[in-house]
């Protein structure tokens, strides 16, 4: 890697430390990014145009570098590669309250971009058709994932259809900001990840937050309902968007990111293991936020899940 580096960036002597997402080094007192691109060169274009109006409006986020070549791909090991100024507190954490204040900083009037991700039903729908087909072309000697796929897809149609009914009845009337949001939230909430522009998509509020509760809740539950409350107590929504709120913790992406790696060979079966181990856990959760969601709206009612821990 250092070779393609000098050949392409004229960067050299540096210490590159390299883990499964990216390489990290510092040059000329500057921190880089070095890591695979995955998504589509049309999300590209826009990322690039989205993300030089953050830079000039001082928004601290990440800078595309170009190589020599003035491309931002870089061919390594049968991948595109792209090369992340980001002169960052690198491992500095926000936690709900940062992320309201930065999602305020960029309201979005327009969403004639390809960035643009409010159709949370047709795209699940889209992956769960897909998934189903890949489990049963390629999964069959895969026992971990035969023996808890369908429950959880069964929790995906469950958010699909909240989407479904709360889009019929409230979306014409809602106001909730459309703003700079990403692919993916974790625990701990670190600058590295936030304000890398690889992961930039545009969506209402609640999706960086849902996102960051579900990580909480694998990672680090004891703060979980400290930042749950936090976020409750400083943001007013609309209908709209505690029922939206919902219908992200109620789709269960912890578990299809995992099983995705599986299936790319990139992960070991086991690594869904700890998550399903927690289902019950998860469910009591649903059902908490549930009950703590209707002291603000009377969002619906997921039946068989609220039953099913009353007995």
């Amino acid at each position: 890697m250092k070779e393609l580096l000098k050949e392409y960036y004229n960067v050299y002597d540096n210490d590159i430390v390299e883990n499964d997402t990216f390489s990290y080094f510092i040059f000329h007192d500057k921190k880089y990014l070095f890591m695979p691109y995955v998504r589509s060169e049309e999300e590209f274009k826009d990322l690039l145009v989205l993300n030089e109006e953050l830079i000039k409006k001082g928004f601290p986020t990440g800078k595309f570098i170009p190589n020599k070549e003035n491309s931002f791909f870089t061919l390594y090991e049968k991948k595109k590669y792209v090369l992340l100024e980001m002169d960052l507190n690198n491992h500095t954490e926000y936690n709900v309250i940062d992320m309201i204040n930065f999602a305020n900083l960029l309201v979005v009037k327009n969403t004639d971009t390809i960035l643009y991700r409010n159709h949370w039903a047709e795209l699940w729908s889209s992956k769960i058709d897909y998934f189903e087909y890949q489990v049963s072309q390629l999964g069959k000697d895969k026992l971990v994932i035969l023996n808890s796929f369908s429950y959880y897809v069964g929790l995906a149609e469950n958010a699909i259809s909240y989407v479904n009914s709360t889009n019929k009845k409230y979306q014409k009337t809602s106001n909730e900001k459309i703003t700079l949001q990403r692919k993916r939230v974790v625990f701990p909430n670190i600058a590295l990840n936030y304000f890398n522009p690889i992961y930039y998509v545009i969506d209402i509020e609640i999706r960086d937050i849902a996102s960051y509760f579900k990580s909480l809740f694998f990672n680090s539950y004891e703060d979980l309902w400290i930042e749950v409350k936090a976020y409750l107590n400083t943001r007013k929504l609309s209908i709209y968007g505690y029922q939206m709120l919902y219908a992200r913790l109620l789709y269960p992406s912890f578990y299809f990111d995992i099983y995705e790696k599986v299936m790319e060979g990139v992960m070991e079966e086991d690594a869904l293991i700890p998550v399903i181990n927690k289902v019950e856990e998860y469910e009591d959760f649903l059902k908490d936020m549930y009950e703590l969601l209707t002291k603000y709206a009377p969002i619906e009612r997921v039946e068989w899940l609220l039953k099913k821990k009353e007995l």
